[in-house]
C-alpha cells in the first residue's frame, strides 16, 4: 500500500513538472500563423534581393558629358558604390533627341575600376573631378551594416519556424525596419558625394567637361528593397501585437440572436 502511494506520488510530480515545462515553453505556432510569418518572410526576401542586387552592382548614377559636333564618339559613366566604369560611346547609337552622351547601357568601350580609397586610401578622378571618399566609405559602410541586419532578421524568423521562439518575431521586425532605415540613410549619403564630386574639380588641364547626372536602376533597387524591407518588418511587428482591444466590444451573436 505505501509503496503504490509512493509511486502515485511520483507519477503526480513528474506530470507536474512537464505540464510546468509545457506552461514555460508556451503553445506551439498555429498553421495560420505559421502562413501568415512565411509570407511576411517571403516579402523581406524579396526586399533582401533588392538589396544585394542593389549594393553589388555598380549603376547607381551616370555621369554623362555633352556630345560635340563633329565627334564620332562621347564619354560617358556609370559608378556605384564600389567600382566605376567609364565608356566611349558612338554618337551614332544615342538617341538623337538627347542632347549628353547615354545612357550608359550602350555598347561601346568600357574601362572598370575599383575605387582605391578601399584599398590605398586614394581618391579617384573621374572627368578632371576627384571623388570625396570620406562619404564614399560612408555610404559603402552603411549599405553592407544594413545587409548584415537583414542577414540577422532572417536568422531570427527561421528560428522563429524552426524552434516556436516567438520572442524572437519583435528582433526580426526590428531588424527589417532598420535595414530599410539604413539602405535610405547609405543612399542619401551617396547623393551628397555625388554633389561633392561634382563640384570638386581639378584646376589642372585639360578642362574638365560639363556634366550631366542622372541616377540610375541600381539605385530605383535600392529604394524599393529599403521601402519593402521596412513593410516587412511593420508585418512581423503586428504579427506580434496583442488582439485588437475592441474585439471582447463586439460579440459574435449565435444564431437566434437578435
Amino acid at each position: 500500500m505505501m509503496w503504490s502511494n509512493f509511486l502515485m506520488q511520483e507519477e503526480d510530480r513528474r506530470c507536474a513538472a512537464a505540464g510546468r515545462r509545457r506552461g514555460q515553453q508556451g503553445p506551439g505556432l498555429t498553421p495560420e500563423r505559421e502562413g501568415k510569418i512565411k509570407l511576411a518572410l517571403l516579402l523581406t526576401a524579396v526586399g533582401a534581393t533588392l538589396a544585394v542586387l542593389a549594393v553589388g552592382t555598380e549603376f547607381w548614377v551616370e555621369l554623362n558629358t555633352y556630345k560635340v559636333n563633329g565627334s564620332a564618339v562621347c564619354d560617358a559613366a556609370h559608378l556605384g558604390l564600389w567600382k566605376m566604369c567609364t565608356k566611349r560611346l558612338w554618337q551614332a547609337d544615342v538617341p538623337t533627341g538627347r542632347d549628353t552622351c547615354g545612357p550608359a547601357e550602350l555598347p561601346g568601350e568600357a574601362n572598370c575600376t575599383y575605387f582605391k580609397f578601399f584599398t590605398t586610401g586614394q581618391n579617384a578622378r573621374i572627368f578632371q573631378r576627384t571623388t570625396k571618399k570620406e562619404m564614399n566609405l560612408a555610404a559603402a559602410v552603411i549599405a553592407v551594416v544594413g545587409l548584415a541586419v537583414v542577414a540577422l532578421g532572417c536568422l531570427c524568423i527561421i528560428m522563429v519556424l524552426s524552434k516556436g521562439a516567438e520572442f524572437l518575431l519583435r528582433v526580426g521586425a526590428v531588424c527589417f525596419g532598420l535595414s530599410g532605415l539604413l539602405l535610405l540613410v547609405s543612399m542619401e549619403v551617396f547623393r551628397h558625394s555625388i554633389q561633392a564630386l561634382l563640384a570638386r574639380v581639378s584646376p589642372e588641364p585639360p578642362l574638365a567637361p560639363a556634366l550631366v547626372y542622372e541616377y540610375s536602376w541600381s539605385l530605383g533597387c535600392g529604394v524599393a528593397a529599403s521601402l519593402v524591407l521596412m513593410l516587412g518588418g511593420g508585418c512581423f511587428l503586428l504579427l506580434t501585437l496583442p488582439p485588437w482591444p475592441w474585439g471582447p466590444l463586439c460579440p459574435k451573436r449565435g444564431p437566434g440572436g437578435t
